[in-house]
């Protein structure tokens, strides 16, 4: 189930969601470390998708409750950035990097080779949950493309078809 937030689609997880009294505190610190609300959106989306996996509709209402901001402005943050994942992710997600620099050095022969040994397409996860793949602009490593980053940890750098087949058999 899908629901339309903003001009955007988000996926429903299907139940209501509640922050633990730890991350209702964390909120209100964050509330309370900037000047306006709208800044703490950012931190407070990246505490709902580490606790629910995923910013389906319910994570984005209860930043917004708990911000007390409009649900579609919060919407339109967790939209607008590729590091907020809105359906499931796999326990590892390669994110490959296809602003200029990383395409003209072989970016998208990374993400077709991918692709191939994974068996899905940009924005699908593997059957067995393992792998996530994305396509994300700049990573901010230019200097070293074609890279690409997994779970928003670890970059890999300087790669080729071989890297990439060293870095899969490497995943858990």
């Amino acid at each position: 189930m899908s629901k339309l937030v903003a001009g955007v689609k988000l996926l429903s997880a299907g139940m209501s969601l509640e922050f633990s009294p730890e991350d209702r505190r964390e909120i209100e610190r964050l509330r309370n470390l900037y000047p306006q609300r709208a800044s703490a959106v950012m931190p407070a989306l990246w505490l709902a998708q580490k606790r629910w996996g995923f910013l389906s509709i319910e994570a984005v209402q209860a930043v917004a409750k708990g911000l007390d901001l409009p649900e579609p402005e919060v919407a339109q943050v967790a939209t607008f950035y590729t590091m907020y994942h809105l359906a499931p992710v796999g326990r590892n997600v390669i994110q490959v990097c296809c602003t200029l620099s990383c395409s003209l050095a072989g970016a998208e022969a990374l993400v077709e080779h991918l692709e191939k040994k994974l068996g899905i397409g940009v924005g699908e996860t593997t059957p067995d949950g393992r792998v996530t793949l994305k396509k994300v602009e700049c990573l901010a490593s230019c200097g070293t493309a074609p890279m690409l980053q997994v779970n928003e940890e670890k970059y890999h750098e300087k790669l080729d078809l071989e890297a990439v087949d060293r870095l899969l058999a490497g995943l858990e």
